[in-house]
């Protein structure tokens, strides 16, 4: 069964000792497609790297993470225009609101959520979302951008059934990870009531790793225990949910 990670920062730091290892690791057990979100400019040579040493494996993505939406936001949205006409990307992201951390340049965030909205239609290309105690404001720009060439991802989807439903609404898929098998997650609580075909697996590595491997390091081939739980969740077998999960990927990213 062949597996999709549609969200893993395998160009992070945190893999620099063993990432050759760590890939191979996720490969061996099905994992073959990994989807690779930008953060800024900053990490543009490691993702290029990381295609360039891992050849058919690694689809890359551009976009300004809305925790790095500072004073040099526009120079950080013309980087992305400008590698845009360099480079093949597969999606725009991960963009978004993030509210958590401060709010200090939530104007900021919003002027380039909206701006890379903008810059994915123009070039037909998805969007992955990320949204951190921001949802209102979220779901506001999407609202003014709904529309048939609005389409992607709501990465790390962690929010209600409610808002499950407004997401697919706007034509997004559920990126669902790690916080599926916390105990406290929620999302798991109805998670039955979505289907399949709305969902799509990640891992966000190195980040929210799930049970057993919470609060260690996160890697893609953590993404079996996403996928099991998906397939208790929804009274399917493992290899079920890779093929759908997998087929709707490749809706998203045309690949």
């Amino acid at each position: 069964m062949i597996i999709t990670d549609t969200h893993t920062h395998l160009y992070s730091e945190a893999f620099d000792e063993d990432r050759k290892e760590t890939i191979q690791k996720a490969i061996n057990l099905g994992v073959e497609r990994f989807f690779i979100p930008a953060i800024d400019s900053t990490y543009t040579e490691r993702m290029l790297a990381l295609e360039k040493n891992f050849p058919g494996h690694m689809f890359l993505m551009t976009g300004l993470h809305p925790t790095h939406v500072k004073e040099n936001f526009g120079e950080e949205l013309a980087h992305v225009e400008e590698m845009l006409g360099k480079h093949t990307y597969y999606a725009i992201g991960e963009i978004g609101i993030d509210l958590y951390w401060e709010k200090k340049y939530l104007n900021e965030q919003q002027l380039a959520f909206r701006t890379q909205i903008q810059l994915a239609k123009k070039n037909k290309l998805p969007i992955v979302i990320h949204c951190r105690d921001a949802f209102d404001e979220v779901f506001e720009i999407l609202e003014e951008e709904k529309g048939d060439d609005l389409r992607g991802i709501f990465h790390c989807f962690t929010g209600t059934l409610e808002q499950a439903k407004k997401a697919i609404g706007y034509n997004l898929k559920l990126g669902i990870g790690g916080v599926v098998t916390f105990k406290n997650g929620k999302i798991d609580t109805f998670l039955n009531e979505i289907d399949l075909n709305h969902i799509v697996l990640e891992t966000d590595s190195p980040y929210l790793a799930p049970t057993p491997y919470r609060g260690k390091r996160n890697e893609s081939a953590y993404i079996i225990n996403v996928l099991e739980k998906l397939a208790d969740i929804h009274g399917v077998s493992n290899e079920q949910i890779a093929l759908e999960t997998t087929k709707n990927s490749k809706e998203v990213f045309g690949i």
